[in-house]
């Protein structure tokens, strides 16, 4: 069973309040904000269609992008098409692209305990530097949700860790829970559009994430010129395209050693 199938979020009263109040613990705020107005393309779990047209789309405008892997799905078939393997990962980058860490089973960080969500990142990191991918810098949550334990267990780990709430990157950010805005659904170019007018009028730094790029989506990803549009409007209105490790260094934000 896929990661999104077998996802069910915790939706009790417990489950709000954690997510409400985990905003607010072992928080790493940022010092300062951009300079200058960056976007980052990031692609959640790699499927193969991310990892060779979104790729593509990006590396024909001289970019490149982010590429969050759950080493335990490479290879295998889900409702996003299948994913990338070692090789396409190597191959990524070889060719200047960023691999990020999700956990290595697609772990939801919400419902795990902090040893758990450590353990399984670390097992990650190890699969990606076998395969020519590593080492790893930043993180993001699968599904976008974390519990205190694992957000305590993983921060030291690495320089930007990414949740899904909408928002931008600019002083005072907790970069141990990052937001980020999806290019999902049906109104997700419009959604993403609205926010890179947001990023521009505040310098701010946004991370647009997808899952698979092809012309028939899943509700979680988007068509090639949805992505190709949204990356020639970032370009045209001056905003630069950064990958996260670029983002953060140009911010001083340096990842601790895994």
């Amino acid at each position: 069973m896929s990661p999104e199938q077998a996802y069910q979020p915790d939706r009790t009263l417990k489950g709000k309040l954690r997510r409400r109040f985990v905003r607010l613990a072992h928080r790493r705020p940022l010092a300062h904000g951009p300079r200058s107005p960056m976007v980052s393309f990031t692609f959640d779990d790699a499927p193969l269609t991310a990892a060779e047209t979104g790729a593509r789309l990006l590396e024909a405008r001289g970019a490149r992008g982010v590429f969050y892997v759950s080493a335990g799905l490479a290879g295998t078939e889900g409702p996003m098409g299948r994913f990338a393997d070692a090789a396409d990962y190597a191959r990524l980058a070889q060719a200047g692209h960023e691999i990020a860490c999700h956990t290595y089973s697609h772990l939801d960080c919400g419902q795990a305990t902090g040893a758990a969500a450590d353990e399984d990142a670390a097992r990650n990191r190890t699969a990606l530097a076998e395969w020519g991918a590593g080492p790893v810098s930043h993180f993001a949550y699968p599904y976008g949700d974390v519990a205190a334990g694992p957000k305590a267990a993983l921060a030291g780990r690495y320089g930007v860790l990414r949740a899904l709430h909408h928002g931008v990157i600019e002083a005072g950010t907790d970069l141990n829970q990052a937001p980020a805005v999806g290019i999902e659904g049906p109104d997700g170019e419009a959604i993403a559009e609205h926010w890179l007018a947001k990023a521009r009028a505040r310098n701010a730094w946004l991370i647009l994430y997808t899952h698979d790029v092809r012309p028939d989506p899943s509700p979680w990803g988007c068509t090639p010129d949805a992505l190709a549009r949204l990356i020639d409007r970032a370009q045209t209105s001056g905003m630069e395209i950064v990958t996260l490790a670029e983002g953060a260094q140009r911010l001083g934000v340096v990842p601790a050693a895994a």
